[in-house]
């Protein structure tokens, strides 16, 4: 079975945040709907503490660490599902509250069965 970009419905989005931020993104990514699911649930994601690792290269505004020095601190991954017409503007949500020069936020393609 072949898929196409235009089949996909669905994304999931990875995002590490600070937990001290997690309140807000959960509430941003409610407001755009993020997180709704088949049958009646909203508000559905998953999260975990993780150690990230970075190093600000010079000219960098680092929420932590400091310019040329590695850094690593406890963070949450956040997994939450968008349907694809709300990708654009959820995406738009997360960078509003996240603290992060360089927010990462992966996205990957879902198909829900």
């Amino acid at each position: 079975m072949t898929y196409s970009l235009q089949d996909i419905k669905y994304f999931k989005l990875e995002i590490f945040i600070p937990e001290t931020h997690f309140t807000f993104l959960q509430k941003a990514l409610q407001e755009v709907d993020a997180g709704k699911i088949k049958g009646n649930y909203d508000s559905c994601l998953s999260y975990a503490p993780v150690t990230g690792m970075w190093r600000p290269l010079e000219g960098a505004n680092p929420y932590l660490g400091k310019e040329n020095e590695l850094c690593q601190a406890t963070e949450l991954k956040v997994e939450v599902c968008c349907k694809a017409e709300n990708l654009e503007k959820t995406v738009a949500a997360i960078k509003k509250v996240h603290p992060y020069e360089e927010p990462v936020i992966n996205i990957l393609p879902l198909i829900v069965i």
